[in-house]
C-alpha cells in the first residue's frame, strides 16, 4: 500500500508468514536510512542497495529507488532505477526485497555515479517502458 507521500506503507500486524514491519512508528523512515539498505530478491540473494531514491518534485511521492548492482569495490557498478512500488520492506532481511533476477536487473536502464539522466524525458520513457515490458507498474 502507498501512502500520499508515495512511501510504502506498511500493513496490519506481522504474520508467521510475512516480515513486513508493522508497528506504526515504523511507517516512516529518513531518506538516510533509505540510502545504502540491501535490496534482496524473492530467493534471499542480495542484488545490490538503495544508492538514492527519487521524489517527484511536484507531487513529492517517491517514484523510483536507484539500486546500485554490479561492479566490484565501485568499479563498474551500475545504477538501475526501480519503481518504489516493487520494493517492500522485511524484517527478517533488514532490506528491501523485490521480484526480479539478476537477469533482469542486468537489462533495465543504467546510468553511471555523477550522471543526472532524469534530466533527459528519453531516459525516464525508457525506464517506463522497461518495468511495464516485465509487468511492473508506476
Amino acid at each position: 500500500m502507498t501512502n500520499t507521500s508515495g512511501m510504502r506503507a506498511e500493513t496490519s500486524a506481522t504474520t508467521s508468514s510475512s516480515s513486513v514491519a508493522t508497528d506504526p512508528a515504523d511507517k516512516l523512515i529518513a531518506s538516510n536510512k533509505v540510502e545504502g539498505t540491501a535490496v534482496y530478491n524473492r530467493k534471499g540473494e542480495r542484488l545490490g542497495t538503495v544508492e538514492n531514491f527519487m521524489v517527484g518534485r511536484r507531487s513529492g511521492q517517491v517514484a523510483y529507488a536507484v539500486l546500485s548492482f554490479g561492479g566490484f569495490l565501485g568499479v563498474g557498478e551500475g545504477h538501475h532505477p526501480l519503481p518504489w512500488n516493487a520494493l517492500t520492506y522485511d524484517t527478517s532481511l533488514g532490506g528491501y526485497v523485490v521480484d526480479l533476477d539478476k537477469d533482469q536487473l542486468s537489462e533495465a536502464p543504467t546510468h553511471q555515479a555523477g550522471e543526472d539522466p532524469f534530466s533527459d524525458p528519453a531516459y525516464e520513457r525508457r525506464i517506463r517502458e522497461y518495468w511495464e515490458s516485465i509487468g511492473s507498474t508506476l
